[in-house]
């Protein structure tokens, strides 16, 4: 099976919590892991390309609102940032 921008694009919209390149890689049948890396490593996804291939799924809502963050992150952080996030998203809908 091959690995698409549209797999990865479907991948960031439908996952809730876990956007690592192994869990995507256990939902698709047929891609590994690392065919997953090399392909991210090799094509240049910038967020405008992801944005213009998943805008026509998105509802706008006035009270919602998307944060959209990309980075590489040292896996000792993620908790912490994680966390706070998680209150920052809990302190707004109150």
């Amino acid at each position: 099976m091959s690995f698409t921008k549209l797999d990865y694009c479907q991948y960031l919209l439908s996952s809730l919590t876990n956007y690592t390149l192994t869990n995507l890689a256990e939902h698709l049948e047929g891609v590994s892991h690392d065919r997953v890396n090399r392909y991210l490593r090799q094509e240049k996804l910038t967020p405008r390309l992801l944005w213009e291939n998943v805008k026509e799924q998105v509802q706008s809502c006035a009270e919602g609102f998307i944060v959209l963050l990309i980075l590489r992150l040292n896996l000792q952080h993620v908790t912490s940032i994680l966390k706070i996030a998680r209150t920052l998203l809990l302190t707004a809908v109150k």
